[in-house]
């Protein structure tokens, strides 16, 4: 029996190609949709093996589709697609155990692939978007270790701003700060050293840039 795959995105055109596309390589397409809660009703009610889901639709998101087929631990596999290139859709994607990641404009072009590797139960995350963020597999493992406040405070750090300055942007405290750098420090196990924080940050400040960190 052929693997079954559903195709859910707000943009009909896109649908509409994706579907001649699988079909035209003998992919078995089971259905389509145009919106998110269209969508989490036939995977919830059909388990696809595989559900190529668009992140920005109506009712809900590619994302949040994905967090409740894993509250229902659901069996379908999830490929999501996108416009947008931030690195935070990125993350969560990776948090939420997604098996596929594909930008928009390179999706007809890696989707077989990216098929073919999620029915051997291998992710594909798109190297292309990797190359548009300029962000690489240890860049994420980083970010993901830092909550978003410790995130602001390493951009601001990379800055060159002091813990007052911080506290007056963010609306904190310099001791609130001064505990969140302490974390960040243990978290990265730099030596306790004066500057050793700001050393660090000029070494990896692509990585925390206004898009990066969500704001």
């Amino acid at each position: 029996m052929k693997s079954s795959i559903y195709i859910a995105d707000d943009h009909p055109i896109l649908v509409k190609g994706l579907e001649e596309f699988l079909k035209e390589k003998k992919f078995n397409v089971i259905g389509t949709g145009y919106d998110g809660t269209t969508a989490l009703n036939f995977i919830l009610k059909n388990t696809p093996e595989i559900a190529i889901l668009d992140i920005d639709m109506p009712k809900l998101s590619g994302i949040e589709i994905a967090k409740k087929c894993l509250k229902e631990k659901v069996g379908t596999k999830i490929i999501l697609i996108t416009l947008h290139k931030e690195i935070e859709l990125y993350l969560q994607a990776k948090k939420l155990n997604i098996y596929g990641y594909l930008l928009k404009e390179f999706a007809i072009e890696e989707i077989q692939c990216c098929i073919e590797s999620v029915l051997n139960n291998t992710p594909f995350f798109s190297s292309k978007i990797r190359e548009v963020l300029n962000f690489s597999e240890e860049d994420c493992k980083i970010l993901n270790q830092f909550s978003m406040a410790e995130r602001r405070i390493l951009m601001l750090v990379s800055q060159h701003k002091t813990n007052k300055e911080i506290g007056r942007l963010l609306f904190l405290s310099p001791r609130t700060i001064e505990k969140h750098r302490s974390k960040i420090i243990l978290k990265l196990d730099l030596p306790p050293k004066t500057g050793a924080l700001l050393q660090w940050t000029q070494k990896n400040k692509h990585i925390f840039t206004k898009s990066n960190i969500g704001y």
